[in-house]
């Protein structure tokens, strides 16, 4: 009995003062020693929850919605999507032809250039036709 205490103390005597020094290392190095509150290791924590999100624009919810109606369907249902959404709403006519180029490259990637270029028609003055030509 004496023996196995003495080698159970003697265990703990060597592997105790690594597992305190390491330990302690870790604990340091994530302190923020600089007073920025951005530098932190814990900044989700610190940040105030309950700011509301910022809203997203129009034309950036319009974008995900016509590339997922791209992915699901095909650039000639997006392209369509796009010219009502501008009809109903004027004010995203001034970011059609980003959002028509952006649905050129999604559908060169998707499509290929020679099958995407036979989806173009003529929205936003054939931005379509533009950005597959330009990442095709």
């Amino acid at each position: 009995m004496n023996h196995t205490a003495r080698r159970i103390g003697r265990s703990l005597a060597l592997v105790l003062p690594v597992v305190l020094v390491l330990s302690g290392t870790f604990a340091v190095t994530h302190v923020n020693w600089s007073g920025n509150p951005a530098d932190s290791v814990l900044t989700a924590s610190s940040e105030d929850a309950s700011v509301p999100a910022k809203p997203r624009a129009a034309h950036d919810v319009l974008r995900d919605k016509l590339l997922l109606e791209l992915q699901e369907k095909d650039p000639g249902e997006a392209l369509t999507s796009l010219q009502r959404a501008v009809d109903r709403k004027p004010s995203l006519a001034r970011h059609c032809v980003s959002l028509a180029r952006a649905l050129g490259k999604a559908a060169v990637k998707t499509y290929g250039a020679t099958r995407a270029q036979s989806f173009a028609r003529p929205v936003c003055d054939t931005s379509f036709a533009s950005g597959v030509a330009q990442f095709g």
